[in-house]
């Protein structure tokens, strides 16, 4: 992690101090604790609170937290310098009683501590500092070209788990995480609307949603392939629909950023489009994403969300049209719009929104009839 990067993070933080008189803060957390870091404290993906806690205190700086098993991994491989390692031994005390034990009262935690009260860490991870962008394109364009590589090596004949895999270990390779993959052919994807992936074969088209992450950002993208001319006109008809409401959900992301508008100002902008293109009642089938970041939604856009529309920040948004979804990544910096898990490879089309004259290029059904 670079310094600058580390410097909005103190700086954050210590606003935050100013704010809640608090002297000192501890994220276990992996989201957070990867937002103050850059690195990871997960060994086990089952649970919630990772194997450290990174904190930052007025007193010490930046600190880490944990057994002995882990310190020295941590400190070559997860933590930058500036971060002091404090171990305690594994079959002593547990990470909770031993940040308790090196921490004031007047400390907070993302996790249960004795004597320290809860915060939630999302209120830090957005908006994004000016020197995550950089990172987060370079991502984005990885999984992108990902699943997009993986994509046209696909056959009909394949069965979902098996293209599933190779993103997944494509993915490794780079050093990427693949918390969601969904891939479905054509039984399942006209069936249901999150298609786990299985032994089915793909059949007539492919739908292929992923949200992979690395260092702790998470980019979003779908792609969908059509392989015989029969289905080829009514998916992309669907698909149409779908990117028109997504472009909508993103001209609206944009004007809520001008107005200090909420994720409910999205929401309604979407459930409009829905209307105007024809189906006032399949908005009620998924929901439509929302703001991404150091998680894989920050938040989802619902009637009732008062979320403030943060700038810089990432935005995934991810409307349904019966078999269609449209889906990418994309950055709001100001009030402009960047699609980032883009490579150039993949066929696109310009789309308008449905609420002004804001318009952007969007990825196509391949055709490889």
């Amino acid at each position: 992690m670079s310094m600058d990067r580390l410097e909005y993070r103190q700086n954050t933080i210590e606003t935050f101090f100013d704010t809640e008189s608090v002297d000192g803060i501890w994220f276990a957390r992996p989201r957070n604790f990867a937002w103050l870091t850059g690195g990871s404290n997960v060994i086990d993906h089952t649970t919630m609170i990772g194997v450290a806690a990174a904190g930052y205190t007025r007193t010490d700086g930046f600190v880490c937290i944990t057994n002995n098993t882990e310190a020295a991994r941590l400190r070559d491989e997860e933590l930058p310098d500036e971060f002091t390692i404090m171990s305690y031994d594994w079959y002593e005390q547990s990470l909770a009683t031993a940040v308790a034990m090196h921490t004031t009262k007047a400390s907070v935690a993302d996790f249960d501590v004795p004597d320290t009260k809860q915060v939630d860490g999302s209120q830090f991870r957005r908006p994004l500092a000016a020197s995550d962008i950089q990172p987060y394109r370079e991502l984005s364009h990885e999984v992108a070209a990902t699943i997009e590589r993986v994509a046209k090596k696909v056959n009909p004949g394949d069965t979902e788990r098996e293209v599933a895999t190779a993103i997944k270990a494509t993915h490794a390779e780079r050093g990427i995480k693949t918390p969601v993959v969904l891939v479905g052919g054509h039984d399942r994807v006209s069936t249901y609307r999150h298609f786990t992936p299985t032994t089915t074969t793909v059949g007539s088209y492919i739908v292929i949603s992923v949200t992979a992450e690395r260092h702790g950002r998470h980019v979003s993208a779908t792609r969908a392939i059509a392989f015989e001319e029969s289905v080829l006109n009514q998916l992309r008809e669907y698909h149409n629909i779908a990117m028109r409401i997504e472009v909508t959900a993103l001209d609206a992301t944009r004007e809520a950023a001008r107005s200090d508008g909420t994720a409910a100002d999205v929401f309604d902008a979407i459930t409009d489009a829905y209307e105007v293109l024809g189906d006032s009642e399949e908005w009620r089938q998924h929901h439509h994403g929302g703001a991404t970041g150091f998680a894989g939604r920050e938040w989802i856009a619902t009637p009732d969300s008062d979320e403030k529309i943060n700038s810089p920040l990432a935005y995934a948004y991810n409307p349904t049209f019966r078999e269609a979804k449209s889906e990418d990544t994309a950055l709001l910096i100001d009030d402009s719009i960047e699609i980032v898990s883009i490579t150039g490879s993949w066929p696109t089309q310009r789309v308008m929104s449905c609420q002004s004259s804001f318009g952007i290029d969007r990825h196509k059904v391949l055709d490889s009839t």
